[in-house]
């Protein structure tokens, strides 16, 4: 029982971080309406979503786990619908910065 609450205190610190791992702009130059690369976007990305990645991949794998109740099932469905959000959005920070411009204009 302290071993769930303790993930689940996790769960909720880590929060505000993918929150911000989901909603960062790979490229906030785009964002911005200007068309230009910017070679800092994916790395801001990242630094959030690889923590957040492993956090709520963890936390789903243990509530999956521990199905005792329905409440770990839902709570592990959630952390599946989060790590799949924030993953997506690190997917197009690493296409972003492999892409051909960007390799030879951030070198």
């Amino acid at each position: 029982m302290r071993r769930m609450m303790l993930l689940y205190l996790a769960l909720i610190a880590a929060l505000p971080f993918a929150i911000l791992a989901a909603v960062l702009p790979v490229n906030s130059y785009r964002a911005q309406g200007i068309d230009g690369l910017d070679c800092d976007g994916p790395a801001s990305v990242l630094l959030f979503a690889l923590p957040v990645l492993l956090i709520y991949g963890i936390g789903a794998i243990l509530l999956y786990r521990d199905r005792r109740r329905r409440f770990h099932f839902a709570a592990a469905l959630c952390c599946t619908a989060v790590f799949f959000v924030v993953g997506w959005n690190a997917v197009s920070a690493i296409r972003e910065s492999h892409g051909d411009a960007s390799i030879e204009a951030c070198a």
